[in-house]
């Protein structure tokens, strides 16, 4: 019900952010990529596309603030964590909880 409220209260984020994010790069707006949940069963989890498309190909798993990876909307999502916003789908299917530990 929490995530619901949620996905309403964000909304207009939602799809302003979608639109920012095609502005600076037509590719995709999403990121999916795989987790590992409660019971050490994996999920996709989504949040909003920060780095520039193949950023894994071009570096590592992890980034610093500084990577050239980081697009220039991406750095705004991250700063004030509204790449993290579609995760409220995962929190709607049951794969997340909004309080608890982070999946791996």
């Amino acid at each position: 019900m929490l995530s619901l409220i949620g996905l309403f209260f964000f909304s207009p984020l939602l799809l302003v952010i979608p639109m920012l994010i095609k502005r600076e790069d037509s590719a995709l707006v999403f990121y999916r990529g795989v987790r590992v949940g409660r019971y050490g069963k994996p999920f996709r989890i989504f949040k909003f596309r920060t780095m520039v498309v193949d950023a894994e190909k071009l570096g590592g798993a992890s980034t610093a603030d500084d990577d050239p990876r980081i697009t220039r909307i991406g750095k705004f999502l991250r700063h004030y964590k509204l790449d993290e916003l579609p995760q409220l789908i995962n929190v709607i299917k049951g794969e997340m909880s909004i309080v608890g530990p982070r999946p791996e």
